[in-house]
C-alpha cells in the first residue's frame, strides 16, 4: 500500500494562487503564511493528475460532456458514502458551489425576497443573496459544549417569511456536523414553512476519523421534498481551481424549477477537465483520502494541544469536519483591530477575519486553516502565540 506524503512542502508562489500570491497586494509585504483560503497546501493527488496529463495527449479540447465514467463515479460515490440514490436526471454538474448557490437563488425566488443563512458563516452566504437582491436574514449559533449548535427558538422566529434557507453542512466555520436529530428537525420547521433549503455539503468528504456525515436529503421524505443539495471533489482531493461541483434535486418539481433554468440558459454544462479530474477522485481516491484525514485529525490534535498549552484563553471550536478551525481571541482583551494588525504584521500570519462571516458580532474572531503540512501549522501557531505575548 502507497504511503502519501503529506509533510512536503509545496512552493505555490508564482501559480497564481490566490491563496499565496494575492497576499502582497492585499498586505503589502512577501513574508506572509497564509493560513485562510480554503483550499490544502498538498500535493493534488497523482491518480488526478495523470488523468489530466492523459487527456492533454490527445491535440483537440473541444466541447465535452460528461462520459459514462463519470456519471457512475458520482452516482457510487455518492451512494457509497450519503446513502443517497441518484437516477441521471436527478444530478447536475455545477460549475462550483458559490455560482450553484446563485443559481438556485436567481432560479428560486424573486428579488427582494428573504434568505435565512445561520451565522457565523461562509461570507458568501451572507453576499450572494445580497449580490442577487435579496434580503438575508440571520439566525446567529449558539456555541454549546465547544461546538456550534442552533438556536431553534431564534431559527423557527427568523424562518417566518424567508423562501429559502442556505445551509452549510458541515457547518464552515469550524465543519460542525449536524446530527440527523438535528436536521429532522430543521426539515419539520422549513416544510411547515414553505422553505426550500440549499444545502452545501462541500466539506462532508472531509468528515474527520470518528466521525459521520448525514446528508440532509437523506434525513427524510419531507427533507427531500425541498432540498437543494451541492457536493463536489474538490476540497477533498484539492482541485478546486478546476470548478467542478455536482447537483442533486431528489424532487421532480424542484428539479424541474432549478435545472430548466440552468438549462435554459446554459450556465451548467461543465468542462474538459472538470470532467476528468472528478471522475479519477470519485473513482480512485479511497485510499488517498482516507491517508488524508488521518493527517488532517492530526493537525486538528497538534492544534488541541497548542492552544491547551500554549493560547489558554483561546476559545475555539475544532473541526468534525474539514481543516477550518474558528478561534476567539476575546479573552486577551484586545480590540479586533489591533489583533488583526498582530497577526499580520507581527506574527506574520493570515487568517480569515471573523466579522466577514456575520458581522461585529464576531469581533475577536479568526478562521484558521490547518490543511497544510504540519511544520508549517507548528510555525503559524508559535507565530501567533508570540503575537499574543503582552
Amino acid at each position: 500500500m502507497r504511503a502519501y506524503d503529506f509533510d512536503t512542502p509545496i512552493e505555490r508562489r508564482g501559480t497564481d494562487c490566490f491563496k499565496w500570491d494575492a497576499l502582497p497586494g492585499m498586505y503589502g509585504r512577501e513574508d506572509l503564511l497564509p493560513m485562510w483560503v480554503a483550499d490544502m497546501d498538498f500535493r493534488s493527488p497523482d491518480f488526478v493528475m495523470e488523468a489530466i496529463r492523459r487527456r492533454c495527449d490527445h491535440p483537440v479540447l473541444g466541447y465535452t460532456m460528461p462520459s459514462a465514467g463519470y456519471r457512475e463515479a458520482v452516482r457510487a460515490w455518492l451512494e457509497r458514502h450519503y446513502e443517497i440514490h441518484t437516477t441521471e436526471e436527478s444530478l447536475h454538474f455545477i460549475p462550483g458551489i458559490v455560482a450553484g448557490i446563485s443559481y438556485a437563488l436567481l432560479a428560486l425566488t424573486q428579488p427582494g425576497e428573504k434568505v435565512l443563512v445561520t451565522t457565523p458563516v461562509y461570507p458568501p452566504f451572507l453576499n450572494v443573496p445580497k449580490g442577487c437582491g435579496r434580503e438575508v436574514v440571520c439566525s446567529p449559533l449558539k456555541i454549546a459544549d465547544g461546538r456550534f449548535a442552533i438556536d431553534f427558538d431564534d431559527f423557527e422566529r427568523k424562518a417566518e417569511g424567508c423562501k429559502v434557507f442556505i445551509m452549510s453542512n458541515p457547518h464552515n466555520p469550524a465543519g460542525t456536523l449536524w446530527g440527523k436529530e438535528t436536521l429532522a428537525r430543521i426539515a419539520e420547521i422549513c416544510e411547515r414553512k414553505g422553505i426550500v433549503v440549499i444545502s452545501d455539503e462541500i466539506h462532508a468528504d472531509l468528515t474527520l476519523p470518528g466521525r459521520k456525515h448525514v446528508s440532509y436529503s437523506t434525513v427524510s421524505e419531507i427533507a427531500a421534498h425541498h432540498s437543494v443539495t451541492f457536493m463536489a471533489p474538490s476540497k477533498t482531493f484539492n482541485i478546486a481551481g478546476l470548478g467542478s461541483s455536482v447537483c442533486y434535486i431528489g424532487d421532480e418539481a424542484l428539479r424541474k424549477r432549478f435545472y430548466g433554468w440552468l438549462d435554459a440558459l446554459g450556465v451548467a454544462n461543465g468542462n474538459i477537465f472538470a470532467f476528468t479530474a472528478a471522475e479519477a477522485a470519485f473513482s480512485q481516491g479511497e485510499e488517498w483520502r482516507r491517508q488524508m484525514l488521518d493527517y488532517l485529525h492530526m493537525n486538528v490534535q497538534t492544534l488541541d494541544k497548542f492552544l491547551r498549552e500554549q493560547m489558554p484563553l483561546v476559545k475555539a471550536v475544532l473541526p468534525e469536519a474539514s481543516y477550518l478551525a474558528w478561534l476567539d481571541f476575546s479573552a486577551y482583551g484586545i480590540p479586533h483591530k489591533e489583533l488583526a494588525e498582530r497577526f499580520v504584521n507581527r506574527a506574520r500570519v493570515v487568517m480569515n477575519d471573523g466579522t466577514t462571516f456575520g458581522g461585529d458580532a464576531y469581533k475577536g474572531c479568526f478562521r484558521l486553516n490547518v490543511g497544510c503540512p504540519r511544520k508549517m501549522l507548528e510555525e503559524g501557531l508559535a507565530r501567533l502565540a508570540d503575537a499574543l505575548d503582552m
